[in-house]
C-alpha cells in the first residue's frame, strides 16, 4: 500500500463527509453556459455523476493509504469541538470496520449515478434528484466515519428524508403510503435510539464512541446498559431490519426507483448492524449479554420468515412481485447478520460485517437487474413475466438471463462467491457462543438458519427457473439485452462479488483485528 501523510488522509476523510453535500448544494445551482451539454437536465445529471465519481476516487486513495498493517487502528482521525455545552464534537475516523463500508457506499452512489444519467427515473426534476441522492450519500458515509454519539444520531437520521423524497417523488404505484411507512417506523426507532444514546451518554459523561469502547461499560451499571441496549437496539433493529419491525422494508422496496432500492438495501440496512457493532458490543457488553439471546432468535425468525414469505411470493398463480420478493430476501440475510452480531464471537461479528458488505453487492446487482427487467417489460409481477412456461430470459436476453442467474447463486450462498462466507461464519459463531451463552440455545439457531439456507437455495431457484427458462413463443418479442451503460454498472459489482468469494481474506484481514481488539475492550 502507498504511504500517504496522515493529515492528508485526515482530508480525504473529511472530503468524502463534506463532498456530497457541497455537491448537494452546487446541484440546485444554475448548470454554466458551457457544460449545459444537451440540456439543463443532462447536466445536472453528469453532475451527479462527477461528484459521486470523484467521492469513490477519494474513498479508494483513502483504502490505499489506510494502514492495513495496524487495521484496529482508528485512522485518519479529526477531533474538532462542536457543540462545547454538551460536549458534542465533529470526530471522524475509520478502522478496519467502517473502511469497508465506507468504499462499499460511495461504490454504490456513484453506480446508482451513472445508471441514472443514461436512464433517468420517471419523476420531477432531476435537479432535486441529484441533490437527494448526494445527500443521500453524504448521511451514509459520516454515519461510518462518525466517532461522536451525537454526530452518529445526527448522520444517521441524516439519510431519512432524502430518501423519503426518493421514493415519494420518484417511485412507482402506493409510493405515497410506502414513503410515509418507511418514515414513520424509522423515526419512531430514531426517537428511542436518541434516548439511549443519552442514558449512555449522560450517565457516562462523555458521547465520544472511542472513549465510550475503551471504557468498555465499566462506567455504566449493568441496569443502565439494559436499558441503553433495549433502546438503542430498537432503533437500531428498525433500520437492519429485524423481524418483527421489517414491515415497512417490502413496501419501501416495492415502490422505490431502481435506484433508491440499490441504495436502500446495499447501504441504508447497513447502518443499523453497524451501530450494533461499533456501539452496543464495546460500549455496553453487559447489556448486550442479556439481550443477545433474544437478539439470536429474532434473528433466526427473520431468516425463516424471509425465506417463507419469498417461497409463497415466487410459487405460480401467486402474483408475486419480484421486487418485494428480494425485499423480503433481504430480511433472511440480515437475519444471519444479526445471529452472527448476537454470537459476540470474533467469528460470528467478523461474518456478519463480511456478509454485510457481501448483501450490498449482491442485492444491489439483483434490484438493478429487477429494474432492468422491468423496463423491458413494464412489470415485475411474477406470473406475468412467466405466462406459462416461463419468461425464456435466456433466450430472449441471454446475458441478462445468465447476470440474474449469478446474482441469484451469489444470493444463496454459492461457494466461491462472496455470499458464501459471511453465513457460513455467522452460523460458526453462533454454534460456539461467546462464554456465558446458552450453547443449547445457539445450537438450536445454528440449526433453524442452517434450514434457512435451504428454503433460500429453493426460492432463488423457483425465481431462476421461472424468470430465465422455458420455450420462446413464435411471436415473442426480443428484449434488449444488457445495454452499454448497464454493463458499466454491473460489472464492478459482479468482479467484486467473484474476488470477496475467492479471496475471504482481503476483508477478513480488514475486520478481524479490529474486531478482536473490539470485543477485548478498546479501539485504541
Amino acid at each position: 500500500m502507498i504511504d500517504i501523510n496522515e493529515s492528508v488522509m485526515q482530508f480525504l476523510l473529511a472530503l468524502i463527509v463534506a463532498g456530497p453535500l457541497l455537491g448537494a448544494a452546487a446541484a440546485l445551482l444554475p448548470a454554466p453556459p458551457g457544460l449545459k451539454g444537451t440540456s439543463p437536465e443532462q447536466a445536472v445529471l453528469r453532475h451527479g455523476v462527477t461528484v459521486t465519481g470523484a467521492i469513490l476516487a477519494a474513498a479508494i486513495t483513502l483504502a490505499v493509504g489506510f494502514d492495513h498493517d495496524h487495521p484496529s487502528k482508528m485512522q485518519a482521525t479529526t477531533d474538532i469541538s462542536w457543540i462545547p455545552a454538551l460536549d458534542v464534537r465533529i470526530h471522524l475516523g475509520i478502522d478496519g470496520i467502517s473502511l469497508p463500508l465506507l468504499v462499499l457506499t460511495a461504490l454504490l452512489t456513484f453506480l446508482c449515478a451513472l445508471y441514472s444519467y443514461f436512464n433517468p427515473p420517471q419523476g420531477p426534476s432531476p435537479k432535486a434528484f441529484v441533490a437527494l441522492l448526494l445527500v443521500l450519500e453524504a448521511g451514509t458515509l459520516a454515519t461510518f466515519a462518525a466517532l461522536d454519539l451525537i454526530l452518529f444520531f445526527l448522520a444517521f437520521e441524516t439519510v431519512l428524508i432524502p430518501m423519503y423524497f426518493l421514493i415519494a417523488r420518484w417511485g412507482g404505484e402506493g409510493r405515497t403510503r410506502a414513503a410515509s411507512k418507511f418514515i414513520l417506523y424509522t423515526l419512531l426507532g430514531s426517537v428511542v435510539m436518541l434516548l439511549g444514546l443519552l442514558v449512555i451518554g449522560v450517565t457516562a459523561g462523555t458521547f465520544d464512541m472511542m472513549a465510550l469502547a475503551t471504557d468498555n461499560g465499566r462506567s455504566l451499571s449493568t441496569s443502565v446498559q439494559v436499558i441503553a441496549v433495549l433502546a438503542v437496539g430498537t432503533g437500531l433493529a428498525v433500520k437492519t431490519p429485524m423481524w418483527p419491525l421489517h414491515s415497512w422494508l417490502p413496501d419501501a422496496h416495492t415502490a422505490a426507483p431502481t435506484v433508491g432500492s440499490v441504495l436502500l438495501a446495499g447501504v441504508l440496512l447497513k447502518m443499523g448492524t453497524y451501530g450494533f457493532v461499533r456501539i452496543l458490543l464495546p460500549v455496553a457488553p453487559e447489556g448486550f449479554h442479556t439481550f443477545a439471546p433474544y437478539l439470536a432468535a429474532f434473528a433466526v425468525v427473520g431468516i425463516v420468515y424471509g425465506s417463507l414469505a419469498c417461497l409463497a411470493l415466487a410459487k405460480r398463480g401467486a402474483k408475486g412481485d419480484l421486487k418485494r420478493l428480494v425485499a423480503y430476501s433481504s430480511v433472511g440475510h440480515m437475519g444471519f447478520v444479526l445471529l452472527g452480531i448476537a454470537s459476540t464471537t470474533p467469528t460470528g461479528v467478523n461474518g456478519a460485517l463480511f456478509a454485510n458488505v457481501a448483501h450490498g453487492l449482491i442485492t444491489g446487482l439483483l434490484f438493478f437487474l429487477v429494474g432492468a427487467l422491468k423496463d423491458r417489460t413494464g412489470t415485475t409481477d411474477l406470473d406475468t413475466l412467466a405466462q406459462q412456461s416461463g419468461a425464456a430470459l435466456y433466450g430472449k436476453a441471454p446475458r441478462l438471463g445468465g447476470l440474474l442467474a449469478f446474482a441469484a447463486v451469489a444470493s444463496l450462498g454459492l461457494p466461491g462467491l462472496a455470499g458464501f462466507w459471511g453465513e457460513m461464519l455467522a452460523m460458526f459463531g453462533a454454534f460456539d457462543p461467546a462464554a456465558g451463552l446458552s450453547r443449547p440455545a445457539f445450537l438450536t439457531f445454528t440449526a433453524i438458519a442452517a434450514f434457512g439456507t435451504l428454503l433460500t437455495a429453493a426460492y432463488l431457484l423457483v425465481v431462476v427457473r421461472r424468470v430465465c427458462m422455458g420455450a420462446i413463443p413464435q411471436d415473442a418479442p426480443r428484449l434488449a439485452d444488457v445495454r452499454a451503460y448497464e454493463f458499466a454498472a454491473w460489472t464492478p459489482l459482479v468482479v467484486l462479488t467473484v474476488v470477496a468469494g475467492l479471496w475471504p481474506k482481503a476483508l477478513l484481514g480488514l475486520t478481524d483485528p479490529a474486531v478482536q481488539q473490539l470485543l477485548a475492550g478498546g479501539t485504541r
